[in-house]
């Protein structure tokens, strides 16, 4: 490959396991890469408690991480800037522009763009009312003792339920799953599980109470009225994507397909759609970004 003029040959915003597959895969074809992160990597698979859809015979989230951060650690090739925030992405004729919040500008012919996605709230969606500034924990935050002998109250049914299964399948515990008719699909791998009650709804108001129980009224999709109480409430209601300014084109759901984008970006992860969010096809999808960056530069260095 030709000299840039560049810092690097491949900037990644995004250190989940589509940017950690990016820089390893371009590193690969003699690629140099800096990652941005602003968390520590993998932080998101440290949390999944269960995994059932890898290869490799990892059966939990940390342990995958471990395995991925120290594959990357090992690579010459990537530099790590970890601690840092991309605040700003431009996209030339010829290069890319990455702003950091230290103010300090990044240049590479490509970048690949991984920031995945983070959990939404009740107030991002229509179908759940409540109290002003109420924030919540994600399913998978739940630990085993927070669980046992308890109720739970989840909000949505994401697939997260099913993760929270089969990490704790001895816990005794009731979840109560409310969620809206579009997330009919998404409960059909726990719907037979004796642990969950499922509560279809089609608006879900919780209510601010004294103490440590949580209290919602229900509005079925048959138009029926009910109170749910539990132990705990948590949120299974799905994720939001968490893509830099700049410029990114983005969907009416705030994802950004990659067919999209200008041609030297390239989207990577569960970024690209909310169908695909799923490990092995993050790890597929950021390995396909950085050979796609390999081999359009070879194609320019041919033609120049």
């Amino acid at each position: 490959m030709a000299e840039a003029p560049y810092e690097t040959d491949l900037i990644i915003i995004g250190g989940g396991p589509a940017g950690c597959a990016a820089a390893r895969t371009a590193a690969g074809v003699g690629m140099r890469s800096i990652l941005v992160e602003p968390d520590r990597l993998c932080r998101n698979l440290y949390r999944i408690p269960a995994l059932n859809n890898v290869l490799g015979g990892h059966t939990n989230g940390p342990d995958l991480a471990d395995s991925i951060v120290a594959e990357l650690k090992s690579t010459e090739l990537c530099r790590l800037e970890l601690g840092r925030r991309v605040t700003e992405l431009h996209a030339d004729d010829d290069h890319v522009t990455v702003t950091v919040d230290t103010g300090v500008r990044l240049t590479a012919p490509y970048a690949v763009v991984a920031t995945g996605v983070g959990p939404l709230q009740p107030h991002d969606v229509a179908w759940i009312t409540a109290p002003r500034g109420l924030t919540l924990p994600p399913l998978w935050e739940a630990e085993a003792d927070d669980a046992q002998g308890r109720t739970l109250l989840v909000l949505g049914g994401d697939r997260l339920i099913g993760t929270f299964l089969r990490a704790h399948p001895a816990t005794d515990t009731r979840l109560l799953v409310a969620y809206p008719a579009a997330d009919a699909y998404k409960i059909e791998e726990v719907q037979d599980d004796p642990r969950v009650v499922l509560v279809p709804v089609e608006h879900l108001a919780l209510k601010p109470t004294e103490g440590p129980l949580v209290s919602a009224e229900a509005v079925g999709q048959d138009g029926s009225r009910r109170t749910i109480t539990a132990d705990a409430a948590y949120l299974s209601i799905g994720n939001a994507p968490t893509a830099p300014s700049g410029d990114l084109t983005r969907g009416p759901e705030g994802y950004c397909p990659p067919t999209d984008q200008h041609p030297r970006v390239i989207v990577a992860g569960d970024l690209r759609s909310t169908r695909f969010q799923r490990i092995m096809t993050a790890l597929g999808s950021g390995s396909e970004a950085a050979l796609h960056a390999y081999y359009a530069a070879r194609d320019v260095a041919t033609k120049g």
